[in-house]
């Protein structure tokens, strides 16, 4: 028998391996949500969960795949709709009418799109799909209320735009319609025509919509990086960790509107809320960093700083990028404190939901380190 590799560098090095195999596996073909690609991925998932010693479940949902899948489409030509309209009534001095069409419309645009988010992905009775979420404790403590969850999606997806230029999209967007309502309150309070500004604030609102309607959902990526990476720092953390309250949850359909997860702690809600990590795009390059919605969860983030120090790795805390959503968010609307683990750079947002998106662009190195951070903070608290 071979010895285990004794020095860290060693079993880094074993563990980037790990890691790896399990991203080859994984990424071997795309996985849309609900097909049997994922399903054969959710079964190799399962089989190195019994082998590291957990009881292991499927956990089957229903949800609706349209929010997913034209939600942003809908959302980018309702928002482009909007400017234009105020436009239209901004430019002959009706800034009254362009004020009421931004205020009223953002009113409304978000209350459609927090509905959607939060129950509208579960509910809506167009093009619903079945989804299964796989769920792993440790053996003989299937009763017991896990200290920590691990959480990562199965599913893969590809888009005609990378996620680097739908997030400017978004950002633009959002910087047109605040300055749109400066411009109105200006004309209201001053007076005087501004044609120009708004016709000018229209042709930037198309540039920002563009990319935000053509974000279109395929499956042409082999989601190496988005999420086999996550699945797979997930898994070799939870196989070396020694916390017996460790738990973990691969989601499906994190990719339309994140059902799986939506769905996973609608189910949990009768828990109290507890502690997850979740992983995503974990690159060879880049910065580690540790993202957050909602409330900042200040606890848990010094943990994961404190964590980070002593295993040796440098990592960043902020806020989720305008249009980047994750599992996390949903545990973190049902007030979980929860963030999301993920490395990368420009680059790896140019690969994520592409063709590129292969694993031999990956060493592991990546998620070595981000598996190590896992284990020291699970090390902590055990």
């Amino acid at each position: 028998m071979t010895a285990p590799p004794t020095t860290p560098a060693a079993r880094s090095a074993t563990r980037a391996e790990r890691a790896l195999e399990i991203v080859r596996v994984l990424s071997s073909e795309p996985r849309p949500a609900g097909g049997v690609a994922e399903a054969r991925a959710r079964d190799y998932c399962a089989g190195r969960l019994r082998a590291a010693g957990f009881e292991v479940r499927e956990e089957p949902f229903e949800y609706s795949a349209f929010p997913g899948r034209w939600g942003t489409t809908i959302g980018g030509l309702t928002a482009l709709g909007l400017i234009a309209a105020a436009g239209i009534a901004g430019r002959p001095g009706n800034a009254a009418g362009a004020l009421g069409i931004l205020t009223l419309g953002a009113l409304a645009l978000g209350a459609a799109a927090g509905w959607i988010a939060r129950r509208g992905v579960l509910t809506y009775p167009a093009q619903r799909r079945r989804g299964v979420n796989l769920v792993a404790t440790r053996r003989g403590r299937a009763d017991a209320e896990p200290a920590v969850w691990l959480m990562a999606h199965l599913d893969s997806k590809s888009q005609p735009v990378p996620i680097l230029v739908r997030a400017a999209g978004i950002t633009i967007l959002g910087v047109v319609w605040i300055t749109a309502i400066a411009v109105a309150v200006a004309q209201l309070v001053v007076g005087g025509a501004a044609a120009g500004v708004w016709i000018g604030l229209t042709w930037l609102a198309i540039v920002g919509a563009l990319p935000v309607i053509a974000t279109t959902v395929g499956s042409r990526s082999p989601g190496a990086l988005d999420n086999a990476t996550g699945v797979a720092t997930v898994l070799v953390a939870a196989e070396e960790a020694r916390d017996s309250g460790l738990a973990v949850c691969l989601t499906s359909a994190e990719e339309l509107g994140l059902a799986g997860a939506r769905a996973w702690v609608r189910e949990a809600a009768r828990r109290p809320p507890f502690v997850a990590i979740n992983c995503d795009s974990v690159d060879d390059g880049g910065t580690t960093t540790c993202m957050y919605s909602g409330r900042r969860p200040d606890a848990l983030v010094t943990s994961i700083r404190s964590a980070a120090s002593r295993a040796g790795s440098a990592i960043r805390a902020h806020r989720l990028l305008p249009g980047v959503l994750t599992d996390g968010v949903a545990l973190a609307d049902a007030r979980w404190s929860v963030v999301t683990l993920s490395r990368g750079g420009v680059r790896t947002l140019a690969r994520i939901h592409t063709p590129l998106d292969r694993a031999s662009e990956l060493t592991g190195t990546g998620m070595d380190e981000v598996a190590r951070v896992i284990i020291e903070l699970l090390a902590t608290r055990a």
